[in-house]
């Protein structure tokens, strides 16, 4: 029998994220501190509007763009919280999470052997898409010392002239590493010298501790070129929901579209409903679980620094990245023995690029009581490693 796979899906390693977490599941007593799930339920105004709608009987397919409704309050809720304007008609769609729209960007944009630029550490999916669009992922490797940060001199360095695309993922998973405005100004200049694109996936845009998220789609000249990604998942706990959006200049969000309405034809009508109630009324939702987010990193960054582990201060998402360089041990290693032995999940940065090497994932999107627990046995685990140094 002929060989029934794809060259190109067999390449591609499945992701490093849930490896640990198979393993999590079938032990006892085990706390997980990996996956990039919100710990708190979905807001009661937005199930309520979701039980609503199906009690109406709204179980029908909705435009293949997503709710004109929907898409009018995502319009507001942009102008209102970034300072940018789009045609709720002709440049915005709703997907099924963030993460469709970043696969059929990066279809609708790519030619077989054109470059896309991916500063890594970041998230899992953005290179294999990439590959299964037939682009070429050309990686930037962020550094610590730039606090995770894209860097306008990383930026130039692995410009070509077959380069398309410039993803950028911040605020960051997995670093929580965030860009502020100036920052964007500068790689703004440089996207626009050398005729670029960017696709902007700004899901953990409203987990900012430092300051508000600014989006280079809103610095002049920027909407035309970027496609930005966005969702409900992280920021309102709808991650069951599978609902995103994408706003992008007309010509680009047509072509979108048209993949989207071959693979998915709409995104679920009752997820679509529950998330305008989460637009209009969402917003102290958003506050409050932000604040919990924001009390829970104050906690690791003490912990840690009790503990002697290094890390460097993430403003945004709901992650850690500390260094666990000084052990001698891969990324891999010391995960599958914190595992073992203190029975704690985390995910090695090399999941994230072979850049992460040196690190680990830690989310804090997880209650206090199971994180005291958890960063207990971890430092535990440091001062047997100590002794054993």
């Amino acid at each position: 029998m002929r060989n029934p796979l794809s060259d190109k899906i067999v390449s591609i390693p499945p992701s490093g994220i849930r490896k640990f977490f198979d393993i999590v599941n079938e032990m006892k007593d085990a706390i997980s501190l990996g996956v990039g799930e919100p710990d708190f339920d979905t807001p009661w105004h937005v199930r309520e509007e979701g039980i609503y709608s199906l009690e109406k009987g709204r179980t029908f397919y909705t435009s293949n763009a997503g709710l004109r409704e929907l898409k009018v309050e995502i319009c507001k809720y942009l102008e209102r919280r970034m300072d940018v304007v789009y045609s709720p008609d002709h440049e915005v769609m709703v997907t099924v999470g963030g993460s469709e729209a970043i696969d059929i960007a990066l279809r609708a944009m790519l030619n077989p052997g054109d470059e896309v630029l991916i500063p890594q550490p970041s998230y899992v999916s953005y290179v294999p898409c990439t590959v299964l669009a037939d682009g070429v992922p050309v990686i930037i490797e962020l550094e610590e010392k730039d606090q995770f940060k894209l860097t306008k001199e990383k930026l130039l360095e692995k410009i070509t002239p077959k380069t398309k695309i410039l993803i950028l993922p911040f605020p960051n998973n997995p670093t929580g590493a965030i860009m502020e405005k100036h920052e964007l100004e500068e790689i703004a200049q440089i996207v626009e010298e050398h005729d670029l694109f960017v696709i902007s996936d700004e899901i953990y845009s409203e987990l900012t501790y430092k300051q508000q998220h600014a989006t280079i789609a809103a610095l002049p000249g920027m909407k035309e070129r970027t496609v930005l990604i966005n969702g409900f998942s992280k920021a309102y706990a709808m991650t069951g929901w599978r609902l995103g959006y994408a706003c992008a200049p007309e010509m680009i969000l047509k072509q979108m579209l048209k993949i989207h309405q071959y693979a998915i034809m709409c995104a679920p009508t009752t997820s679509q409903y529950a998330a305008i109630s989460a637009m209009r009324s969402g917003d102290p939702d958003v506050e409050m679980m932000r604040e919990s987010y924001n009390q829970r990193r104050r906690y690791l960054m003490h912990a840690f620094k009790e503990m002697g582990l290094e890390c460097f201060e993430p403003y945004g998402a709901f992650y850690t990245f500390p260094s666990i360089k000084r052990f001698g041990m891969t990324s891999d290693e010391f995960a599958t023995r914190l595992l073992r032995e203190e029975k704690v999940a985390v995910v090695p940065g090399t999941a994230f690029g072979d850049c992460g090497e040196g690190y680990l994932r830690i989310s804090y999107a997880y209650s206090l009581e199971s994180l005291k627990k958890a960063l207990e046995r971890i430092g535990r685990f440091v001062k047997k490693l100590d002794a054993e140094g």
